[in-house]
Parts: C-alpha cells; structure tokens; sequence
C-alpha cells in the first residue's frame, strides 16, 4: 500500500492501491475524475447458481481500505457539489429559519403531572420538562439532552419512562448511531444518575408498581436483535438479572413495557406477520407471565388493557382486523368475542378505549379516518375533518375517564395541527399549529389526489402539491417519492421544508404505491414476496402519469425514496432509466440477495416474511430478478446521490458503496454519479433538529441544479 497521502477538497486521504485519483486539465479548469474501487472476484453459489460479486469484499469494516475508499468519494462528491456550496447554504438557511425557534409541544397530563418538550433557540435538541397538578406551577427540567449531548457527534435520547411514584425516570442514550442504548436511571428529586448504566438495550424499560424493579430488553450483539428480557432491581448488579424470556426463534424480536393502565408489565414479541404476548400483574413483579395467546403462523394481535379485559385488534379471520375482547383470567384466543366486525373495505389500524367512549382509526379508501363509538351504543360518528387529501391520527391519549380525545391532523397545504375533541358535544379546540416562520399561506398553494391506472388494472392513489400558477405545459421540474413496504403507509403530510422547492416551481408527488397498506391488506399483500415487482410498476406508473398530463417531462422528472424506498429507485431506474433526470436514494437497500442470505447481518431474519428466503429456490430467483445491485446494467443511467450511514444498523453501508462502484465501472453515461457517506451516523442520520437539514440542503441543490435552477 502507498504511504503517500493525497488532499481533496480539504480532506486528507491515504492513497491505496483500490482508489485511483486522477487528474487532469481542460480549459484550465481541474476537474477531478471518480473513484474507481478494486475488484476482488467473489464467487456466491447457491441453487446451482453462481453470482461473482466483485465489491464483496467492502463488507470488511476493518479494512482501512474500505474507509478509504468511502473518504475518496466524499471528496468526489464534495468536489462535484463545489459550485453549489452558497446555494446549499442558502436553502439550509431557508429550511432552518421556517422552524419555530423556541418552541413547545402540547402538553399532557398523566398520573398528577403535566409533560411536555421544549426547544430553546439555537438548540439542536429538546429540553424534557414537567409541572405539579396544573401547568402555572414551577417547572420541573428532568432531562436536559443539549447538555447530555455535548462532546459526542451523535447523541440519541429515547425511551423515557417515569416511575410510578414520580420521582425516577429511565431513559435509553445512543452516541454512536447503531440503535443500540445504555439504559440510565435518574432521580428526579435529587438529580441523581444512579449506578444503572445497562448497556445494548432498546433504550426502554417499564416499571413495576413497587418502583424498584425494572424490566428491559437486550439486543444481540450481532444481529441486533431485541431477543432477551431481564428483570432489574434498582441498586443491583446487572450482571445478576434474571434472564426472565429469551426469543428463541431468530425471525422474532421481543420487548416489555408497560400497558396504558400501568396494571401490568406485557412481553410482546413479534416478527412480520405474528405476535404473541406474555403479562404479568405489575404489583407483582416477581409472579411468573402468563401467555394471553401462543403464537401461530400468519395470526397477529395487538392488546389494549382496561379494568379485567384485554382488547384486541387482531386478523384473526380478518384480513382487515377486528377488535375482540377476553376476560384477563382467560385470555386463549378460544374464548375471543368480537366487538367490532371485519369490514373487506376498510382497514382497521389502531384504537383508544375510554371509560365511555371506544375510537377507531380505520383506513378508508386510502385515508385515515377517526371513528367514535359510545360505549351505550346511542351514537356513533366519523370525526369530517374537511379536506379530499389529509392524514388523521391519534394522538397522546393517556387518561380512561375522560371524554376528551387528543388527535393530529395535517395535509400537503395543512401544517401539523394538534385538537383536543369533546366527544359528546363534537367541539374541537386547536392546541397547536405548526408554525411556519417567516410566513406561510396555504392558499397559495394547491393540493391533488389522483387514482393513477397501473399496469394490471389496479388504481393507485397518488397525491400532489404545487404552488398556485403552476402551467401544465411539461416544462415543470418533479420530485416523486415512494416506499412501498412493511405495510407503511405514505399519508399526504405537510413539510416546511418542501416549501424550498415548491416555490421554485416544483411539484411534488408522494405515491401511494403497492406495499403500503393504503388500501388495505390486500394493497400490501400484492406488493411483497412475489409480487414485489407491483411496487416498482407503480411508482412507474406514477410517474408516467404525471408526465402524460403535462406536469413535468423525463428531463425535470425526478425519483426519491429511501431505505425500502432506496430500494425503490434502484429498482425503477434499472427498469426505466429513461424516465427520469435524476434520483436521490438514502440509505438504499439495493443488496437485496446477498443481505437476504447472510443471517449475521441485521434484520435479515425477520425479513423473510416481507421478501421471501432466498435459501428457497422460488423466492432467490424472484429477489435476484430485481435486486437493484445484482442489475446493473451497461447503459445509460440518470444522475444519482445516494447517502448512507457508516454506522447504519439496519441498511449496512455497504450496499450502496458497491451499487456505486459497480455503476461506476458498468453504466455509459456521463451523467452524476455521488455517494455521501455520513462518517458518524446511522440509518437516520444526524441527530440534532437542525444538523440533519444539511443533507437535505445537498439533495434540494442537487435536483435543483440538475433542473436549470441556480438560486
């Protein structure tokens, strides 16, 4: 290996015999020639198959020549970026100053206290705060995460949970970015961080009643699965917990918390597509759980505590779900009656019981709906929120005997907007609104929803937004984004950030494509496994609508997508690169073969049921006919950024440092090609509330100069 060191734009790297910087003089302008990684023949044979994976050996994350070779193309990228590093600034600076400096969430009341967050100007992170009985007392700081977060480049607070008596709270801290959290212990009253320092934890524990005894979730050290629950008592060693559950099945994770009563200390675990949960009494830490129902194949149910019952939103012969109730002391699915029946046409996805009062959220013809049921029966209603395109949620609701419902309400135009609803006069009062500094108008603006005909028939719903005056005469610039995965629906939410590009006369698409659950369970079902390549036909379908009806052309037309929806991207712009300008893909998962047959990495278990196994046959010949890496193509491509994690737990880094060198060494064009890897980050990138809008500056100046649009 070369000892010399080479600098580019200001970053110093070691040359090595895989990475070639060149250089060379055109018109008396530098201009810095790419990365090209070294190949190593790896030969992957399975199925009387055999696959030569050049770029294999990058999985190595002690190689220095893996790093290397990430630091190379930072500088690329930096280097091809250079000329938009003032307008970068300038949309961070845009995107930043629409945020509401020193803000506050909504408070709510639980067990004597009022809770909420603030931020404080110039802060990157919340101030975790409380008041006594009613919101004029003193406030109460109980974490402070700008001061627990100085001196780490990442920082990571989750899992709060006060204890009942009011004065502990335990909390879950990541400074690395690989989602795995040291669970702490505070007094409250004293100020104490007492001896607990657990690490490898999901950052979460829930409490028992008698305040001293915790229980809490190991992660493998591996895979990073959640896969062991221990009991803690405060005070003690760790090293002494009791192991009380360990997920054997490696298609599982598993997790404690506590039930909304604070009654009882559930274990839950779950893979894809079944579930299963254990209880016990939380004033009886020591007691033994009791299994509600044994886990079967394709059975999933989900519980809600109130008095001596469970109720349980299952698909338990409902595709759609239901909701059951049981009596505690015989919880067996045998003995499940149902309270609210399966409808084919609606999706129910979760619900709040009251002592009064039940309410649903349903998903219906793609939107989410609130429905409230009088327990009497005398009435029951549909909350009209007033918009075609919107999304409805439930929102912090921890009290039984009250007949206030909390929920959220956003839309393309809408910023997010937190009411409190009287259920029994139908009155709602608006908490909040996000506020839009600087000004924002939503008249200026117009939203649409389309159902786009696919290519088999089906039609996906597709939701747009653009400013007002827009001409359909194809000369405008598109971004579509998708996902289309695990079920996760796209709802049509409202960004401030979005306004960037908006009022450079963007139009932005979201598509409700296969694989979400926007229409139901069906809507997912015909978009995974094998019939995966839905999602992708979609999206395309998607796009092509949009430039039938004269919104933009291939040549402003743009493709985004993150993760699942990374894999997305690389799919389509393998399928129809023609169709688009350019594409941005986050922490993609394009490896899709190989990650799916190595067990060591994480996830990958739990994600049969989603992609199939290729160790079957059937299942590795479909995933390989699409798997964006293993596709890659001689010929022409679209302009690419894609960003990835070094610390990234759940898409490994490397997925997208070989999809970019194995483009690099295949396509024809010459078109953009970038890759920026976050040296000191995970799969959601920077922590902080303003730092991760750094990227986002990049990727918006990166459509936007590939459009024309210079400031």
């Amino acid at each position: 290996m070369n000892k010399f060191n080479v600098r580019v734009s200001g970053v110093l790297i070691p040359a090595a015999t895989m990475i070639i910087l060149l250089y060379s003089c055109q018109q008396n302008q530098e201009i810095m020639k790419p990365p090209v990684a070294r190949k190593i023949a790896k030969e992957l044979s399975i199925h009387d198959d055999t696959r030569i994976d050049n770029y294999y050996w990058m999985k190595d994350r002690e190689n220095p020549e893996v790093l290397e070779y990430l630091k190379a193309e930072n500088a690329y990228t930096d280097a091809m970026l250079k000329h938009t590093v003032q307008f970068q600034d300038k949309l961070y600076n845009e995107i930043v100053g629409r945020i509401k400096q020193t803000d506050m969430s909504v408070p709510y009341k639980l067990n004597g206290y009022f809770y909420y967050s603030r931020y404080e100007e110039g802060q990157e992170y919340p101030v975790y705060c409380r008041k006594k009985e009613n919101l004029e007392a003193a406030e109460e700081i109980m974490l402070n995460a700008n001061e627990m977060a100085k001196g780490h480049d990442f920082f990571s607070l989750s899992g709060l949970n006060v204890s009942p008596d009011n004065k502990m709270i335990s909390y879950g801290v990541d400074t690395v970015s690989r989602r795995k959290y040291t669970l702490h212990v505070k007094n409250l009253e004293t100020g104490e961080i007492l001896q607990e320092a657990i690490p490898n934890t999901t950052g979460y524990a829930a409490w028992a009643n008698d305040n001293q005894t915790l229980f809490y979730t190991i992660k493998n050290e591996m895979t990073l699965r959640p896969e062991k629950v221990y009991r803690h008592q405060l005070g003690g060693d760790m090293n002494q917990d009791e192991l009380l559950y360990y997920e054997d099945d490696e298609t599982f994770s598993t997790s404690a918390y506590n039930s909304k009563s604070k009654e009882l200390i559930i274990i839950g675990s779950y893979s894809t597509l079944s579930t299963e949960y254990r209880f016990i009494n939380a004033d009886k830490p020591l007691e033994e759980f009791k299994i509600v129902q044994p886990r079967q194949k394709d059975l999933e149910y989900f519980l809600a505590h109130y008095k001596d019952k469970f109720y349980i939103r299952t698909n338990y012969e409902a595709k759609n779900f239901r909701l059951m109730e049981v009596l505690i002391d015989s919880p067996g699915i045998e003995n499940w009656k149902e309270v609210i029946s399966h409808r084919p046409d609606v999706l129910f996805e979760d619900f709040e019981i009251f002592k009064n009062f039940l309410v649903l959220d349903e998903r219906i013809k793609g939107l989410s709906n609130i429905r409230v049921i009088d327990w009497g029966g005398k009435n029951e209603y549909y909350i009209d929120f007033g918009e075609s395109a919107y999304m409805a949620y439930l929102s912090k609701n921890p009290e039984f005997d009250t007949g206030i419902l909390r929920y959220g309400f956003t839309s393309m135009i809408t910023p997010n907007s937190i009411y409190d609803y009287n259920m029994v006069s139908k009155e709602k009062e608006l908490l909040k609104i996000q506020e839009v500094v600087g000004g924002y108008d939503r008249e200026d603006y117009q939203s649409e929803r389309f159902n786009v005909l696919a290519s088999d028939g089906k039609e996906i719903p597709l939701s747009i937004v653009y400013k007002k005056g827009l001409v359909k005469d194809a000369d405008n610039p598109l971004l579509i984004y998708g996902y289309g995965s695990y079920g996760s629906s796209m709802d049509p939410y409202f960004s401030s950030t979005r306004l960037s590009l908006l009022d450079r006369g963007f139009v932005m698409a979201l598509a409700h494509i296969r694989g979400g659950e926007e229409l139901g369970r069906d809507w997912y079902e015909d978009g995974k496994l094998l019939n995966k390549k839905n999602t992708f036909t979609d999206f395309i379908a998607c796009t092509e609508y949009l430039i039938d009806q004269k919104y933009s052309k291939p040549e402003l037309c743009f493709a985004q997508g993150g993760s699942a929806g990374g894999l997305l991207v690389g799919a389509v712009v393998n399928m129809r690169p023609g169709l688009y300008k350019g594409a941005i893909t986050a922490v993609p998962f394009v490896d899709v073969i190989t990650t799916m047959l190595d067990e060591s990495i994480p996830l990958t278990t739990g994600e049969y049921d989603e992609w199939g196994d290729p160790r079957e046959k059937e299942y590795y010949e479909y995933i390989l006919s699409y798997s964006p890496y293993d596709n890659v193509e001689a010929k022409d491509y679209p302009a690419l950024l894609i960003t990835t994690g070094w610390h990234d737990s759940q898409v490994q880094y490397w997925e997208s440092a070989k999809w970019v060198a194995k483009l690099r060494d295949m396509k024809t064009d010459q078109e953009l090609l970038l890759l920026r890897t976050n040296l000191e980050y995970g799969h959601g990138g920077a922590s902080g509330r303003f730092k991760r809008y750094k990227e986002t500056a990049m990727e918006y100046a990166f459509v936007l100069d590939l459009s024309g649009i210079k400031k």
